[in-house]
């Protein structure tokens, strides 16, 4: 009976070969486990990679770092519970958060931040149960390529503005933190290649160090060994607009991680994203009830089961179980929040283009035709309006540059679509002209 619940659940794991060696092409499956040693050390593989990103999210907004991990260890596990491990994956901090947890923490407190990341996992709940009952196909009709690579660009190029004071006030920490990140992430090879960002912090630390512009007194005065720096969240409507664009974000990246996860384990994992999304969304409310950060589901672990061919749900267990241990290290936390303010500029110069990227990315894959004027036409509009970042206030609600830009390039798109439908003025696709074809760098 026990056996039968742990298996229906993810919680138990058949043992691949003895469980110590790999043969050459196999793969250890997600139902699978290798002995304690091998898994422990997996799962610490998985740790070191979500651990930099993970960290860097409260250390750019104003968190509390041990109450990030301790969320995303928890978030973790439950994700595991919630998939029945059938999807292999690490929940870390999000940086789609980054730009409504700044604005939000500006206009009033971290408690209110935290209240719209609440609202945000709801949100991503809800969307995850239709998508459970319903399927994905409503979702790529409300946001097709050219709305959602808009959306996640316009998040990105958003945040620019947040960098500003950094390159003014102390211009050789925050350009020489972007130029450590740069130059780590194609000086090394392999893991470390993997690691620029964290580098890159690391040697904007030092930078900045030398110029006694980090203060040690908290770090002097918190204890060794207590409990993760737990807040209460506050609801304000005025916010909500600022956080809700960020569903959008995380529907994209926890279907294309699941889609993702799936080919490489050869597996049809498209019926488990409803679950994943609930999962996410309910980690996401968890965490901003205690005082974290909003959550997603980590590129970076994929990269180590891709690398390694180890899908083991149990080494994720285990990495969710030692980012919890973490949590319980006030002293570690205060260290991490000595972080200044020109080495987060400096990683965000590079973070925040990143994100902006990545938007074009979707409009690159998909082949979105910019020919199109209504493709033209929302996304230009979008774009911005989220990169002037007006502040308008309708009936005593504020909404920011993410939510207007958010609202304008939906809008624009379906009206335009909708009037073009209607009166069959329709543009027609430019299938002809072919992209030249384009060598993948080894970073992208």
């Amino acid at each position: 009976m026990a056996s039968s619940f742990r298996k229906r659940w993810g919680l138990a794991w058949d043992i691949h070969g003895d469980g110590k060696t790999i043969t050459p092409g196999e793969v250890v499956k997600p139902h699978e486990r290798l002995a304690a040693p091998q898994t422990i050390g997996i799962g610490l593989q998985h740790v070191m990679a979500m651990f930099g990103s993970t960290v860097l999210v409260p250390a750019l907004t104003g968190f509390p770092p041990t109450a990030a991990l301790f969320f995303s260890g928890v978030g973790t596990l439950l994700f595991l519970v919630i998939t029945k491990g059938k999807v292999p994956s690490y929940l870390g901090s999000s940086f789609a958060f980054i730009a409504p947890m700044v604005a939000a923490t500006s206009m009033h407190s971290i408690a209110v931040a935290s209240g719209g990341i609440i609202v945000t996992g709801a949100a991503l709940a809800i969307v995850g149960f239709i998508v459970h009952k319903a399927g994905t196909a409503w979702i790529h009709a409300v946001m097709p390529p050219a709305v959602m690579g808009t959306i996640l660009a316009l998040i990105g190029l958003n945040l620019a503005g947040a960098t500003t004071e950094g390159m003014v006030e102390v211009p050789l920490t925050t350009f020489g933190t972007t130029a450590a990140i740069i130059i780590a992430a194609v000086l090394f090879r392999g893991f470390l290649g993997r690691l620029s960002i964290l580098l890159g912090i690391v040697v904007g630390y030092l930078i900045a160090l030398a110029q006694h512009e980090i203060d040690f007194e908290p770090v002097t005065e918190a204890a060794w060994i207590g409990l993760p720096a737990f807040h209460t969240p506050e609801f304000r409507f005025d916010v909500l607009f600022l956080f809700l664009p960020v569903v959008f974000v995380l529907v994209a990246e926890n279907i294309g991680h699941v889609r993702t996860v799936g080919l490489m384990t050869r597996t049809n994992l498209d019926p488990h994203n409803g679950r994943a999304l609930i999962a996410d969304g309910v980690a996401t409310m968890l965490s901003g009830a205690g005082g974290g950060v909003g959550t997603t589901t980590y590129a970076e672990n994929i990269g180590v089961m891709a690398s390694s061919r180890i899908y083991s749900t149990a080494a994720y267990w285990v990495a969710g179980l030692v980012a919890i241990s973490l949590a319980f290290f006030p002293k570690f936390g205060a260290l991490i929040a000595t972080i200044p303010m020109g080495v987060a500029a400096g990683a965000g110069i590079i973070l925040y283009g990143m994100i902006g990227i990545m938007g074009a990315r979707i409009w690159v894959n998909n082949r979105v035709d910019f020919s199109n004027t209504i493709n033209l036409m929302a996304a230009g509009a979008g774009l911005i309006i989220a990169i002037a970042d007006p502040i308008i206030d309708i009936a005593g609600m504020q909404f920011g540059g993410i939510a207007l830009g958010t609202i304008a390039v939906v809008g624009i798109y379906h009206i335009m679509m909708g009037i073009a439908r209607w009166r069959d003025t329709e543009p027609i696709e430019d299938d002809e002209a072919e992209p030249a074809a384009v060598e993948p760098g080894r970073i992208g």
